[in-house]
């Protein structure tokens, strides 16, 4: 079963940068078709920022374009997001997800089957 681990997550102030990392490990016979990060803050819902499929197309939420990147190093199994130019607003709990069905990217949370721990990302101003 696959399992999910983040890091990199911290305390910055406004302008920062922060890079999470997603580790995966139990590949059985496929590996994921889609990775995404999602984030949450308190009293939100969780909400998509990025996703990138096996072919390494990248998607992003539009409030996060220019500033995030996401990218993926299939030799360590892990996921990276790049976060440039942090806001305030960017303050959340950050969770990477794995989609192992579905053969596209998705934005809902609801086609991800794995979920990591999550890593809290704060931005003071």
């Amino acid at each position: 079963q696959v399992q999910l681990v983040e890091s990199g997550g911290g305390s910055v102030q406004s302008g920062g940068s922060l890079r999470l990392s997603c580790a995966a490990f139990g590949y059985s016979y496929s590996s994921p078709l889609c990775m995404g990060w999602f984030r949450q803050a308190p009293g939100k819902e969780r909400e998509w920022v990025a996703s990138i499929d096996s072919r390494g197309r990248a998607s992003y939420l539009d409030s996060v374009k220019g500033r995030f990147t996401i990218s993926q190093d299939n030799a360590k199994n892990t996921v990276y997001l790049q976060m440039n130019s942090l806001k305030a607003e960017d303050t959340a709990m950050y969770y990477c997800a794995a989609n192992m069905v579905y053969d596209y990217c998705s934005m809902s949370y609801l086609s991800y089957q794995r979920w990591g721990q999550g890593t809290q990302v704060t931005v003071s101003s």
